[in-house]
């Protein structure tokens, strides 16, 4: 028997209502606690505490070579001699290719063992203490090395724990992630392997989120969820990162099969990213709890156990996500039965709809197809949305997420639920309620299966509010009270909420407003999850002519004036200002050979003040090897910079090969050198003593930290005659420089490896 509209409407507002508070719990419950103090007891993580490190890590500027960060290494090394602990100094060289091209540096890092009383194996704690050249560094990686000596803090004040403890503050991360790489190279600890621990920022608040792991991550996945008191997590963070270009210290350790680990960083805040916002005063003490927090309660759940086991990998990795605080987890090998089980569901519910309600197949398929138009729309309203902020504000075009996104991210929601409620309104009597839910839930059943495929750790998302979508669907088919049905529905509701709105929350700080598609998508898949529920708003059939459109009018009115609300509100509250800069990119570089200076930027749409020095655009690779592709140019008064020199310390010739060593001296302050030259066929080379790989055509070096002595690098070639070499080095900063005007206030520097670059380029024929 159907209620009266009334009651129906009472009990659809009664469930929107519930579903609301279990939405805002489940995003409470991923949100970082409150800091403890630095009274708080010894055996705690105390942000308080931790953050007196972060101050003097983030006084200044340190990138890798710096005094700087010499100056940082000292206070890592005599906080943890004051711990009764014996740090060492590994001063290496090392050499990747991670971050998009080859790279080696000198390296210093400070190693320390904490012995275990019956060791299984050894529990790495890695951060880096390093900043970007134009960053203080104080979220990345401040808070990571901050994490490691609050932790070795409360460990060495505890019971002695079962396995040995390697605290790992690494140097060039920024640069080349050369700390680590050395370290997994060369150092002695590193040569059984073991379990790695990472700690990284990527902006300045937000939940501590375990983003990465190895391959075959059940065990460890168990482990964290056992263990850690703030755990937000998710197999769909793990897919996502393996498909971004994106590293950190973490991936040499993870490249190099003998490690397995678990890689965790807070996320939100992005604008702080590797910028000189990225201060002190600017971090959320609560992200650093959370992190901490969880680093304490790792090292000590590793600590105890077999670590022989946990360093092996599995055969699958685990399905995991948070639910309220704590982890869900199954197998990986669940992932197929689940995705097939939610479509053969569907498929079930599609069945029972066409026999209770008489809806024929032709309006389910069709129902099918337009389900699919909420989905799609919503993905491109916030990227056109995206598109209006960045006309509106042209500084946003630099920008993953502006400084204070939260009211634009409340605007993208609303803007799902206009597409949502529009098209349900539209399309409602057409096709039936139930002919859209059915419709919805089959395309999560779709998704499911093509994640299932392609990224298993994220079909979870689809797959579970399909399957439970199907099933309690069926049952409020079947059922005959109307309140038995609403319950169903809403039970739905449930399943959808607990596991996509965490997903929306944190993929908008993941994948920024830049990219704000991915995450309407997700929340274009809750709300399709959620249209049984929807239909409880209108009144029950039949109803009176018309009234049902007024409603869903009423709805998409509401929803559209929430749209301009809070995109308005968003405009208003965040504006570029001195503490919130607009950022710019601005470089300079010097022919030397010509005496020929330019203005760089590698933005792609310079206006404003950066317009002031670029006026066209312009290849200098050849020049310039580091700028590579057409940069926004313009002509700069040249400096009176001296260019770097080459000298050969040894030439031989035997039969069709010339032996070569030569070395590349900076004459002023650098942080890098570079040598290229394209045409020669090189058999082996070394640089500094380390061993290079080589390219079947030409050589190319990049090589940061420079030691004073400058760069040696020797080189067997296939032949004998002269070499062009094309020698570079590159220091920071630009005042000083002719003809720069400084920024006004508002205007910043963006975070970048190369903003504030000045190159020096010469040719070296030998």
């Amino acid at each position: 028997m159907n209620p009266a509209p009334s009651a129906r409407l009472f009990g659809g507002l009664l469930a929107v209502l519930a579903l609301a508070a279990l939405t805002l719990a489940s995003l409470l419950s991923i949100t970082p606690p409150a800091p403890l103090s630095a009274d708080a007891p010894a055996a705690e993580f105390s942000a308080g505490r931790a953050f007196q490190h972060v101050q003097r890590i983030g006084e200044a500027m340190h990138v890798a070579g710096s005094p700087a960060a010499d100056a940082v290494r000292e206070h890592i090394v005599t906080t943890l001699s004051g711990l009764g602990l014996h740090p060492q100094i590994q001063d290496a060289v090392g050499e990747t290719d991670a971050l998009g091209g080859q790279a080696m540096a000198r390296v210093r890092n400070v190693v320390t063992l904490i012995p275990g009383r019956q060791s299984t194996g050894r529990l790495f704690l890695v951060a880096h203490y390093d900043s970007v050249q134009v960053s203080y560094g104080a979220n990345d990686d401040g808070s990571g090395i901050a994490t490691l000596l609050e932790t070795a803090r409360a460990l060495t004040d505890g019971p002695q724990l079962r396995n040995d403890i390697v605290l790992l503050a690494t140097d060039a991360e920024e640069a080349c992630l050369c700390g680590a790489e050395a370290f997994v190279h060369a150092d002695s600890l590193a040569r059984d392997g073991g379990v790695v621990l990472n700690f990284e920022s990527r902006g300045s608040s937000g939940p501590a989120i375990m983003f990465e792991t190895a391959a075959g991550n059940e065990d460890l996945i168990a482990q964290y969820a056992a263990a850690v008191p703030y755990p937000v997590a998710t197999s769909m963070a793990v897919e996502v990162y393996r498909i971004l270009p994106n590293d950190t210290d973490f991936t040499p350790f993870r490249t190099s099969g003998r490690f397995t680990g678990l890689n965790s960083a807070y996320i939100d805040g992005s604008a702080t990213y590797h910028s000189p916002e990225d201060r002190p005063d600017y971090m959320h003490l609560g992200s650093l709890q959370s992190q901490g927090s969880n680093a304490l309660a790792l090292a000590r759940q590793l600590g105890n156990a077999d670590l022989a086991g946990l360093a092996r990998p599995e055969g699958h990795d685990a399905t995991y996500f948070p639910v309220l605080g704590s982890l869900v987890r199954y197998p990986g090998w669940l992932v197929w039965p689940l995705a097939a089980l939610a479509a053969l569901g569907v498929a079930a519910l599609a069945v029972t709809v066409r026999r209770r309600m008489g809806l024929g197949w032709g309006r389910m398929t069709a129902g099918f197809g337009v389900a699919l138009l909420p989905l799609l729309l919503s993905a491109v309203a916030a990227q056109l949305l995206w598109m209006l902020l960045v006309a509106l504000r042209p500084g946003y075009g630099a920008m993953l997420d502006p400084w204070r996104p939260g009211w634009y991210r409340a605007a993208v929601c609303a803007l799902v639920l206009l597409v949502l409620v529009g098209w349900y309104a539209l399309l409602r009597r057409r096709f039936g309620p139930w002919g859209l839910a059915v419709g919805g839930l089959g395309w999560l059943a779709v998704l499911g299966m093509i994640m299932a495929a392609a990224t298993p750790g994220g079909s979870y998302l689809a797959a579970l509010p399909a399957l439970a979508g199907s099933v309690l669907g069926i049952v409020a088919i079947t059922v005959r009270p109307w309140w038995g049905r609403l319950l169903a529905v809403t039970a739905t509701g449930v399943v959808a909420v607990l596991v996509l709105a965490p997903t929306v929350l944190l993929f908008f700080p993941a994948l920024g407003l830049a990219t704000g598609a991915a995450t309407a998508l997700v929340a274009a898949m809750l709300g399709l999850a959620l249209l049984p529920v929807l239909e409880y708003l209108h009144p029950a059939l039949p109803a009176p002519p018309g009234r049902s459109r007024i409603t869903s009018a009423g709805l998409t009115i509401t929803a559209a004036a929430l749209v301009v609300a809070c995109t308005v509100t968003g405009l208003s509250v965040d504006h570029f200002d001195t503490r919130y800069p607009a950022p710019t990119q601005l470089m300079y570089a010097l022919d030397a050979d010509t005496h020929t200076a330019y203005w760089v930027s590698q933005q792609t749409d310079p206006g404003g003040w950066t317009s002031n020095f670029v006026t066209g655009t312009e290849d200098l690779s050849a020049q310039f090897p580091l700028l590579e592709g057409n940069l926004a140019t313009g002509p700069a008064e040249p400096a009176r910079l001296p260019a770097p020199t080459l000298t050969v310390d040894d030439d031989q010739i035997s039969g069709a090969t010339r032996t070569l060593t030569v070395t590349i001296h900076p004459h002023r302050d650098v942080r890098l050198v570079a040598v290229s030259a394209p045409d020669i066929t090189v058999l082996s080379a070394t640089a500094q003593g380390r061993e290079m790989p080589v390219q079947d055509k030409g050589f190319r070096l990049l090589f940061h930290a420079p030691p004073p002595a400058g760069v040696t690098v020797r080189l067997v070639l296939d032949g004998t005659g002269p070499v062009a070499f094309r020698v570079l080095d590159g220091s920071d900063g630009l005042s000083g420089l002719p003809g720069f005007v400084p920024r006004p206030a508002g205007v910043g520097v963006q975070g970048s490896h190369t903003s504030e670059l000045v190159l020096v380029g010469t040719t070296v024929t030998v």
